[in-house]
């Protein structure tokens, strides 16, 4: 059957930019410029995340720096005014910070970022002490494996598994992550599950399937 899906943990970065809740509004600026990151974790104690700093919560301390808003603009955006006059991490951080264990799988780690409209995720164990972080680009790192590696894992995970007695009759061609299945099968019901299960292979772009019933 298919082979686990990869985690967090098989493309996280270890090494993790990270400041403390008094790290003052120009430090943490520096540091994102000197890491060339977009957040950072905020961290307390030994090492537990508590909140996140992204450039979307610095970024108001620029707009309003010479505006007067309106009073309903005032108690529309709340959160940014007071953003505006932070001066620490602690003031500025979106807290509690959005984290994922490193036993995640990619896909999951992937749909919180687009449903939380954020680019990086700090990992941290069950204490919520640091980890690791994962990215957008530490996500896309699956798409990276060779035509040869997706070619191999889908005939060993999904012809093997689902066309025992006919694996030898169905041919497996990959090309820039898309898969070509072609060949005769018996039960043409599995031909959808094999575009499935092909399509959930990690690294595969597309599946176009040109299977028949014999």
């Amino acid at each position: 059957m298919p082979d686990t899906p990869h985690i967090v943990s098989d493309v996280m970065s270890l090494t993790v930019v990270a400041v403390g809740r008094d790290a003052p509004f120009k430090e943490i600026v520096r540091t994102m410029e000197q890491w060339k990151v977009s957040a950072v974790p905020v961290l307390e104690g030994e090492g537990r995340v508590i909140g996140v700093v992204s450039e979307a919560d610095l970024l108001p301390k620029e707009e309003f720096r010479d505006s007067d808003p309106s009073f309903d603009e005032q108690r529309r955006r709340l959160s940014d005014i007071a953003k505006a006059e932070a001066v620490t991490a602690q003031q500025l951080m979106s807290s509690p910070a959005v984290t994922v264990h490193a036993d995640v799988t990619l896909a999951q780690a992937a749909r919180i970022m687009a449903v939380r409209h954020i680019k990086r995720l700090p990992v941290v164990d069950d204490e919520g002490i640091l980890q690791g972080i994962v990215s957008r680009a530490d996500l896309l790192k699956v798409f990276l494996r060779t035509d040869e590696d997706i070619e191999e894992e889908v005939r060993r995970t999904v012809v093997s598994y689902l066309f025992p007695a006919s694996s030898h009759a169905i041919h497996v061609n990959v090309h820039e992550g898309v898969v070509d299945l072609r060949g005769h099968v018996r039960d043409a019901s599995l031909i959808a599950v094999a575009v499935r299960l092909a399509r959930a292979v990690e690294g595969v772009v597309d599946v176009e399937p040109h299977l028949t019933q014999q």
